[in-house]
């Protein structure tokens, strides 16, 4: 039984952050130089009462309404998060209440980041294939914004908040999910990590710590080791895209389009070089969102499509990478 994606919508904050704003607040910092350096002019910031859940419900009501989705007719809800409303219970518990899905339907969170939408295609079509649900509900949505040191320059000029809804089921519609490849190296979780506040530091007892770069750390906030992300991924990446493009019985060129995990403009660009993928046919929308976490990828398939950068029949090679270390890839098969 195949699995397809029906519908993509997503949400964005009101609240702008943009260039000039981080400029005024890190003066050594241009904005040209921030958007040179990480190809983002804005980012979209959840308010101080938005919330995960929040973003998530408006994110679904957008599909619902785009695609006359009938909300009664979803079996299944997967919530990919890391900066869930609780510890418990589980965010997808409560989109299911506030979005009024038949109590019928089974609903869980999983905490993944920047691979986090494809893991969670990958969910979906496993539970279609299973023959457990066949509409099933995958949300991103993420606040990494309210994991930030507001002195930490680095992470403030990437990161956003956002949500996407994707319908994903057994009937046939417009692309079908074809193989996956995913892989694992927690070796990596002390390079991107928000060390206190769970159970094995529950305590937030972080103070701000000046790195050598002239940027703070505190282990209550988000932590990037910026140098060893880029490393895992430019070695991980190639590695990931040539395995799946085995596994799907494709060669590079063979591929219509690339959508990459939108973590910013310079490590893609380099990514893109290294494997030898052909600039117009590698699809970058992080201008007027920023980095948006396991949101990006859903996002920019949406804005593929409404930039008709995705014909009938076309092949789009997604890949996802990041946080864990984690990483993911597959091929949609437009019909």
């Amino acid at each position: 039984m195949g699995a397809y994606i029906h519908g993509v919508s997503y949400y964005l904050p009101d609240h702008v952050l943009d260039n000039d704003q981080l400029n005024r607040l890190f003066p050594e910092w241009s904005a040209d130089k921030i958007s040179s350096k990480t190809g983002i002019y804005q980012r979209r910031i959840a308010g101080k009462d938005e919330f995960t859940s929040d973003m998530a419900i408006l994110a679904a009501e957008k599909l619902f309404l785009e695609y006359n989705i009938d909300r009664n007719e979803i079996d299944f809800i997967l919530l990919c998060t890391q900066s869930p409303d609780y510890f418990l219970p589980t965010t997808a518990c409560i989109v299911q209440d506030r979005l009024k899905i038949p109590t019928s339907a089974g609903a869980l969170d999983f905490n993944l980041g920047c691979s986090g939408y494809v893991y969670g295609l990958s969910l979906a079509k496993g539970l279609i294939a299973a023959r457990i649900a066949t509409n099933i509900l995958l949300i991103t949505s993420e606040t990494y914004s309210k994991f930030i040191n507001d002195k930490d320059k680095g992470n403030r000029t990437l990161f956003a908040d956002a949500a996407a809804a994707t319908l994903i089921t057994a009937k046939e519609s417009l692309c079908e999910i074809g193989d996956f490849v995913l892989g694992t190296d927690g070796s990596g979780a002390e390079n991107l990590i928000v060390k206190n506040g769970a159970s094995r530091n529950r305590e937030l007892s972080g103070e701000d710590l000046l790195q050598d770069d002239g940027s703070f750390r505190n282990d209550n906030n988000l932590y990037m080791n910026g140098g060893e992300i880029f490393s895992f991924t430019a070695k991980a990446v190639p590695l990931m895209v040539n395995e799946v493009l085995s596994k799907s019985k494709l060669t590079l060129p063979e591929v219509d389009l690339f959508i990459f995990h939108q973590a910013n403009a310079f490590m893609l660009n380099f990514i893109r070089k290294k494997i030898g993928i052909p600039e117009d046919k590698f699809f970058l929308y992080l201008e007027n969102c920023g980095n948006t976490v396991s949101s990006t990828i859903p996002i920019a398939l949406k804005e593929a499509l409404a930039a008709k950068r995705i014909d009938t029949d076309a092949k789009v090679l997604l890949a996802g990478f990041g946080v864990g270390y984690s990483w993911g890839a597959t091929v949609l098969h437009f019909k």
